[in-house]
């Protein structure tokens, strides 16, 4: 695996080694004998914010032996118009690696083709790969398996986290249900090319939810959705993680959010609060799972 720029592009068997070395990471921490990015430089390119991918991404650099820069797309040439393949070819003759949050996903493959350099997405408007791949070592480390297992996604079911999860699901075989109001529902073109029988579509909350063993949700209005707050609230108000829905999920059901978490939108501050050790043990794991796809590049 020389970069990582979705979980489209991964193997069941490469989604499950990287979980297994992120389960071993996090369990190591602080005693590897390894550090694969030794005498590496790699930078983070963010054209949006983060305080998540930013700390886990500089931290998980460092703990793997290597250097870090931050820069922020504004400082940079490659927000003032220069073509991305320019930056990349420029960066690929200085750097190791790169970590790049931004909003097309073309512009993460196009640097990864031009830099020639090992290239991780750390989110774009299509796809939120490291966040799946931190979710599914949760759930590892819970319920023991995602196999055989019903994660119900609830909310905007259109946006770059339940896209990555339907993927995730297309892959491993666990059954996915995507619970959005019409307008917020996934392409219909994405799931007939995938035909696959273990992903549900419905506007039906209280069905997705049933028996589910692993409740989710994400904001409401993402990065650069600003101006359809409005409309987004209005439309999505009926799909809240409460304590009600949660009583229909299986007894013991996870309670995930990816943060940051709006308590009172998409989720109540009940039942956040009363799942607050997973929600975080959820956040800790982009650490671990990260470390787990840099030193799996490395090694490539």
């Amino acid at each position: 695996m020389k970069n990582l720029l979705s979980i489209e592009a991964l193997t069941a068997d490469e989604i499950t080694s990287i979980v297994d070395l992120a389960v071993e990471m996090k369990a190591m921490r602080g005693r590897h004998t390894a550090h694969p990015l030794r005498h590496q430089c790699w930078a983070l390119i963010f054209s949006k914010s983060s305080t998540r991918t930013r700390v886990s991404f500089e931290v998980g650099i460092r703990e793997l032996g290597g250097d870090v820069m931050f820069l922020a797309s504004s400082e940079i040439h490659l927000g003032r118009g220069e073509p991305i393949k320019d930056t990349a070819r420029v960066m690929g003759r200085m750097l190791h690696g790169a970590v790049i949050r931004t909003f097309a996903q073309h512009d993460v493959e196009e640097f990864a083709q031009f830099s020639g350099i090992p290239t991780v997405n750390a989110l774009t408007d299509d796809e939120h790969p490291c966040q799946i791949l931190a979710d599914l070592q949760t759930i590892r480390e819970k319920l023991g398996s995602w196999e055989g297992k019903t994660i119900t996604y609830v909310g905007d079911a259109a946006c770059n986290v339940p896209r990555s999860w339907i993927w995730a699901a297309s892959r491993l075989g666990f059954e996915l249900r995507l619970a959005a109001p019409p307008a917020f529902q996934p392409d219909p073109a994405l799931l007939a090319t995938l035909g696959a029988r273990n992903i549900t579509v419905t506007d039906d909350l209280a069905a997705a939810a049933d028996g589910a063993d692993v409740l989710y949700t994400d904001v409401w209005v993402s990065m650069g959705r600003e101006e359809e707050a409005a409309f987004r609230l209005a439309q999505l108000a009926k799909y809240q993680l409460s304590s009600e829905l949660a009583a229909k999920a299986k007894p013991g059901a996870l309670i995930m959010h990816c943060l940051p978490a709006y308590r009172g939108k998409e989720i109540s501050e009940e039942l956040f609060e009363a799942h607050a050790a997973t929600i975080f043990d959820q956040a800790e794991n982009r650490l671990h799972a990260q470390k787990a796809v840099l030193s799996l590049i490395a090694q490539a």
